[in-house]
């Protein structure tokens, strides 16, 4: 299983970068919260939450990423923005991934940084 998550991960990061997205970290790691992907899209930082599934029997990927986790990514946003110097005016936004039998969806401002 962990196997299908970086595999899916470095689609994600692939995808973005075809789509003119800088990398700028991958698994950014805060206590209990991981971000899968930061990068940067012009001026905005993108927090990238990647979810991959083999099938639909668990519902689809972006269903996976609950309140509680959007909590935990938010704070670990919060952490990175605070620690690497970000410009205070630099816009965040919250992205979703979601790489299953059909494809890549990427869900663009998928939940508000509250």
């Amino acid at each position: 299983m962990r196997e299908l998550g970086s595999r899916a991960e470095d689609r994600a990061a692939d995808f973005l970068r075809k789509r003119g997205l800088k990398i700028l970290h991958r698994n950014y790691r805060l206590r209990q919260a991981e971000i899968d992907i930061i990068a940067q899209d012009g001026p905005a930082i993108v927090f990238v939450e990647v979810k991959a599934r083999r099938g639909s029997s668990f519902g689809s990927p972006s269903e996976a990423v609950d309140s509680r986790k959007q909590k935990k990514i938010r704070e670990a946003a919060l952490h990175y923005l605070a620690t690497h110097k970000a410009s205070e005016d630099a816009p965040a936004r919250f992205d979703v991934i979601a790489i299953g039998p059909e494809g890549i969806e990427h869900i663009m401002d998928a939940f508000e940084a509250d």
